[in-house]
C-alpha cells in the first residue's frame, strides 16, 4: 500500500536548498490507520457513474462536480468538460478544451467557468457547452470559480482575488494579499455572504470584500503566523469555507477554527484546531479534521465539542461533507466513509476506484457525487425501503 501526502508545500528555491531533511526520516512516519469492520446502517447505493476523461495523480487539483438545479457539470484534468442529466447520468454535452484543467467548474447565470493549469479562464454556455470567452489570469488557480450576479470570482495561488464579467471576461477589480515564502499547495474557494466576497489567504487572513466595488470591508486574522522558521509560520487558510446565514465558518493550518460575522469580520467564537481541509456544516454542527485526521464535530452556535472520531487517522481524509443524516469523507485509497452526525459512529463505507479523490465529495440535491483522480464520476443516493401504507378500507370491513 503506497501512502503519499495529499497536501504539498510550495517552497522558494532558497528554502528548498537549505531544507533537505526538513520533515525528518520517512521511517519515523506512522502508517495510516487500518480500516475497521462494522455493520452498515445507512443504505447508500450507486445511482449512476460516468467516465470524464484522463485522470491526474497526486497533483492536488480542485476539479469537482457542480450543479445548477437542471444539470450536473464536471471536468477532467485533460480538458474535457461534460454536462449530465442528474436523474440518470445521461451525458447532455461534451466539450474538449485541449488544455490541462486545474479548478472548477463553477456554474451559474447559465454559464460554466473552468480554470486551466497555466492560467487560462474559460467560460462555456451551460446549455450546449460552446466556448463563449477565454482569458489569461497570469496565475494558476486551485479554487473553484464562483459565479454570482453577473460576476466571476477567481482566486489564484499567488494571493490574488480577481472578479471578471461573466458576459465577456473583462476584469472588474482585483485585490492582492502578501504570500509567504513557504505555503501549502492549495487555495480556499471564495464564498458569497450577502453582497460580500469572502476569501482565505496563505498569510492566515480571512478577507471580506464588496462584490460590486472591490473595496475591502474587513480582515480577520484567522491563523496568526508564529515561530521562528518558515515551516513553523505556515498559516494558510486553504480549506473549504462555509456560510450559513450571516455567519462564516473557516479554519486555518496551525491556527484556529472560527465562526466569523460576515458584516464585520468579528470572530464570534474560535477553537484551537489546525487543519488544511477547512470545514463542513449542517443544521447543527461544524465538522473539521485535525492534523492527524481525527474528525471533530462542534456546535455551530458556540463551538462546543460534540464528538470525535479517530477512524481516519493519517488516511489523508478530505473535507467533511454533510449528507443525509451523516458526514461523508474520502481518503487516499478511494474510500468514502460515512459517520453518524449524532455521535460519529460509522454507518456506511463505499469505494470509488483505488486512488485519491479529486477533492471532497459533493452533495447536490439528495445525491452524493464523488470524482476520483482517475477521471471517473460516481453518484450515490440513500435508498430506504418504502413503508407500506395500511389499507384502511380493508381493515374497516
Amino acid at each position: 500500500m503506497k501512502f503519499r501526502p495529499r497536501f504539498l508545500l510550495l517552497i522558494s528555491p532558497a528554502i528548498l536548498i537549505a531544507g533537505c531533511g526538513l520533515f525528518g526520516d520517512d521511517d519515523d512516519v506512522l502508517p495510516p490507520k487500518e480500516l475497521i469492520k462494522f455493520e452498515a446502517t445507512l443504505p447508500i447505493k450507486k445511482a449512476w457513474s460516468a467516465k470524464l476523461g484522463k485522470g491526474s495523480e497526486f497533483l492536488r487539483l480542485s476539479l469537482s462536480p457542480a450543479g445548477d438545479g437542471k444539470r450536473i457539470y464536471a471536468a477532467s484534468y485533460d480538458g474535457v468538460v461534460s454536462a449530465f442529466n442528474p436523474d440518470n447520468g445521461k451525458r447532455v454535452w461534451r466539450t474538449e478544451l485541449d488544455l490541462p484543467l486545474s479548478a472548477g467548474p463553477g456554474v451559474g447565470e447559465d454559464y460554466v467557468v473552468i480554470a486551466g493549469s497555466d492560467g487560462p479562464l474559460i467560460c462555456l454556455s451551460a446549455s450546449d457547452g460552446r466556448e463563449i470567452w477565454r482569458i489569461n489570469m497570469d496565475g494558476e488557480s486551485l479554487a473553484r470559480p464562483l459565479i454570482h450576479d453577473s460576476s466571476v470570482v477567481v482566486q489564484t495561488i499567488d494571493g490574488k482575488l480577481q472578479v471578471f464579467s461573466v458576459f465577456d471576461g473583462t476584469e472588474k477589480w482585483s485585490i492582492e494579499q502578501d504570500t509567504p515564502r513557504l505555503t501549502l499547495r492549495g487555495t480556499s474557494s471564495p464564498v458569497i455572504a450577502g453582497s460580500t466576497v469572502v476569501a482565505g489567504f496563505d498569510n492566515g487572513r480571512l478577507v471580506g470584500t464588496s462584490l460590486t466595488t472591490g473595496v475591502t470591508a474587513w480582515e480577520a486574522m484567522l491563523s496568526p503566523p508564529s515561530g521562528r522558521s518558515d515551516l513553523e509560520r505556515l498559516a494558510d487558510v486553504d480549506g473549504t469555507l462555509a456560510v450559513v446565514g450571516q455567519d462564516i465558518y473557516a479554519a486555518g493550518y496551525q491556527g484556529r477554527l472560527a465562526s466569523v460575522a460576515s458584516e464585520s469580520g468579528q470572530i464570534l467564537w474560535a477553537r484551537d484546531i489546525s487543519t488544511h481541509v477547512g470545514v463542513g456544516v449542517d443544521f447543527a454542527n461544524v465538522y473539521s479534521l485535525d492534523g492527524e485526521g481525527e474528525l471533530i464535530a462542534l456546535l455551530r452556535r458556540n463551538g462546543d465539542e460534540v464528538w470525535r472520531q479517530d477512524a481516519l487517522l493519517r488516511r489523508e481524509p478530505t473535507t467533511p461533507v454533510a449528507f443525509d443524516n451523516a458526514v461523508a469523507i474520502g481518503d487516499f485509497e478511494g474510500y468514502v466513509h460515512l459517520f453518524s452526525n449524532v455521535d460519529g459512529r460509522p454507518v456506511a463505507r463505499i469505494r470509488v476506484g483505488k486512488g485519491l479523490l479529486s477533492g471532497a465529495p459533493v452533495v447536490i440535491g439528495n445525491k452524493l457525487y464523488v470524482q476520483s483522480e482517475s477521471g471517473s464520476l460516481e453518484v450515490y443516493a440513500v435508498r430506504r425501503p418504502e413503508r407500506e401504507t395500511p389499507d384502511i378500507a380493508a381493515e374497516e370491513t
